[in-house]
C-alpha cells in the first residue's frame, strides 16, 4: 500500500471542518440557522430545546479556528495511524 503524507491529509481535514463551521456561521448571520435546524430535526422526528444565541463575529471566527485546528490533527493522526498499519 502506498504511504499518505499525514501533514496533506490533515489540511484536507481541517479544511473541510473549517468551510463546514463557516458555513453555519453564514447560516447564523443570515438568520438561516434556525429554520434549517428545525427542518434536519423535524426529518429525524426530534424537537429539541436548542436556542440560537445571536450572531457574534469573534466567536464564529473562534468556532472556524478551532475546528479547522481539530479537524487537521485528526487528519494528521488518521494519515499517521494509514502509515502505521500500511508500512511498505
Amino acid at each position: 500500500m502506498n504511504q499518505v503524507n499525514a501533514n496533506k491529509i490533515g489540511l484536507v481535514v481541517g479544511g473541510f471542518f473549517g468551510l463546514a463551521h463557516l458555513a453555519w456561521s453564514v447560516f447564523i448571520a443570515l438568520g438561516w440557522a434556525g429554520p434549517l435546524l428545525d427542518f434536519v430535526l423535524r426529518m429525524h422526528s426530534m424537537q429539541l430545546p436548542f436556542v440560537l444565541v445571536p450572531f457574534s463575529f469573534g466567536r464564529s471566527v473562534g468556532l472556524v479556528v478551532l475546528t479547522s485546528l481539530v479537524g487537521y490533527v485528526d487528519g494528521w493522526i488518521l494519515g499517521t495511524i494509514w502509515n502505521k498499519v500500511h508500512k511498505s
